[in-house]
């Protein structure tokens, strides 16, 4: 690992961040902060997601320990049946990025962001994702985030937090607002 704090105990866990709630990604980006105060880099990678966040624009300030790239169109896609080949071919892409990121070495932490949404609509197999954690090396960290995690995400992660909607202004009818959830 160049570059970033070095510790020879250092034992990279597998964390799962699901839930209907609000907060999983900022959850990621948290820990990403938090680890980068540490001097460990962090290597970002949002499936679906393909528009401007506040947080892209933050992050881009601490862009030398922190690497945020998107696999996704602009919006959120939204899938019932059949993913579109595009949405397929986006997610395989980042997919490929992440496995080349987490075998470079240079990052202590792996966030696939989104990623438990996209094997729910079809744009990963579960075990591809499983094949990808196979391959993780002992001393690096993976963050599966995203609504609807399989249940063997959740069986084989190290920890998992579920982020549980109670109550949210959306159905009031207020839109996302920059800053807050934009």
């Amino acid at each position: 690992m160049e570059d970033q704090a070095q510790d020879d105990k250092f034992k990279g866990y597998i964390q799962v961040y699901t839930g209907n709630g609000k907060g999983k990604t900022t959850a990621a980006l948290g820990l990403a902060v938090r680890a980068a105060g540490h001097g460990l880099k962090t290597y970002f990678c949002q499936f679906l997601k393909g528009q401007d966040y506040g947080e892209l624009s933050a992050i881009q300030k601490l862009s030398s320990l922190i690497t945020i790239e998107q696999f996704g169109r602009k919006g959120f896609i939204h899938v019932t049946e059949n993913p579109d080949k595009e949405d397929i071919e986006r997610a395989q892409q980042g997919l490929r990025k992440c496995s080349k990121m987490m075998k470079s070495r240079k990052y202590r932490i792996i966030v696939l962001d989104e990623v438990n949404v996209a094997v729910h609509f079809n744009l990963f197999a579960e075990k591809e994702i499983h094949d990808f954690l196979d391959e993780k090396p002992e001393d690096i960290e993976v963050i599966l985030t995203g609504r609807y995690a399989p249940e063997s995400f959740i069986e084989r992660a190290d920890l998992v937090t579920e982020m549980k909607e109670i109550k949210h202004y959306y159905k009031k009818g207020i839109q996302a607002r920059k800053g807050i959830e934009k």
